[in-house]
């Protein structure tokens, strides 16, 4: 990561939001006299390859220039996570990610339908709008004493762990490894997944997208679960087996599905999930990242580059997260 301190890096940008990126960067006076973004656009065939070293880019873009891109020293990718790349068969780079930002963001989205669920919002709107309105009190489910279960515990997943503690639940997870998490009641692990889909009230998935992470949320894993169960899914679509999770919705097994990531995005016009009435759709909007917070993620790690320290959210191709 050796870089001269008279000749300023050359950036290159590729992403939706590369004019909004470009002028974040170049108001940071840490790093304005570092750089010199030399690429401003969201096409990949306006950029030639060969002259990228540096580059912040959305995944879905870079991926179709990345094998053509023989001096690249370092991506900073704008997405938390990163398949694209990942599974790109060139990793002869340094490829870091955007993290420690999408804890308050996700907290929002998961308990705004955890309540949704627990306090009938749907029966009660149904019932305004009935001729004539219906006044009745309809069976709610609180959250007080259920068990939400997180599969997947990082810096996401541990940002929920506070809120339910508030709303009274109990937390169990599911890592890698199994070892304890402070706030949490029980932690699992992959091998343990039907056990751990049986002891929740509630499940949320932020797994990351690896190889041992697909279809991993199958029949066996639904049919585990209790019958008025939420599922959440913000972490990646390729973790759940779509037809495997129809199926058990007709079962009631979960009893409302909310699903925010999917294997092929935006979700076919045509596709099952979007008729489902006990699916809720959101765009992959969970927790997105602002142009501001990517700049400065990407500040920190042009200083860090330029000093020769490691860089931060840096990505195992190996491991694949």
């Amino acid at each position: 990561m050796k870089s001269s301190r008279n000749a300023p890096l050359q950036i290159s940008i590729l992403s939706k939001d590369a004019d909004i990126l470009a002028d974040n960067l170049s108001s940071i006076d840490d790093i304005r006299h570092l750089i010199d973004i030399v690429h401003v656009t969201d096409n990949p065939q306006s950029i030639t390859p060969s002259e990228i070293k540096v580059l912040l880019a959305a995944p879905n873009l870079a991926v179709k220039i990345i094998g053509e891109c023989h001096n690249l020293v370092w991506c900073q990718s704008s997405w938390a996570g990163n398949r694209p790349l990942l599974s790109h068969d060139k990793q002869n780079y340094l490829l870091t990610g955007i993290k420690d930002i999408f804890g308050p963001l996700m907290r929002e989205y998961v308990f705004a339908y955890l309540l949704h669920h627990a306090r009938s919002v749907n029966a009660f709107s149904t019932n305004q709008a009935a001729t004539p309105p219906v006044w009745e009190a309809t069976a709610r489910v609180p959250l007080q004493g259920k068990t939400l279960g997180i599969i997947g515990l990082g810096n996401i997943g541990r940002a929920l762990i506070p809120t339910a503690r508030a709303f009274g639940m109990k937390v169990i997870g599911v890592t890698n490894t199994g070892a304890p998490i402070e706030g949490t009641d029980h932690i699992y692990t992959k091998a343990s997944l039907l056990d751990f889909a049986g002891r929740a009230d509630h499940i949320v998935n932020l797994m990351p997208d690896t190889p041992d992470t697909q279809n991993i949320l199958s029949t066996a894993f639904f049919s585990a679960l209790k019958p008025n169960a939420v599922f959440i899914n913000a972490g990646r679509g390729e973790a759940v087996d779509d037809d495997a999770l129809l199926q058990s919705l007709t079962h009631g097994k979960p009893a409302l599905a909310v699903l925010d990531v999917f294997r092929e995005e935006p979700l076919p016009r045509d596709h099952p999930f979007w008729s489902h009435p006990n699916i809720i759709i959101t765009a992959h909007t969970a927790a997105e990242s602002s142009p501001q917070d990517v700049a400065a993620i990407f500040a920190e790690n042009i200083t860090r580059f330029v000093q020769q320290q490691p860089l931060i959210h840096t990505f195992d191709f190996e491991k694949g997260y």
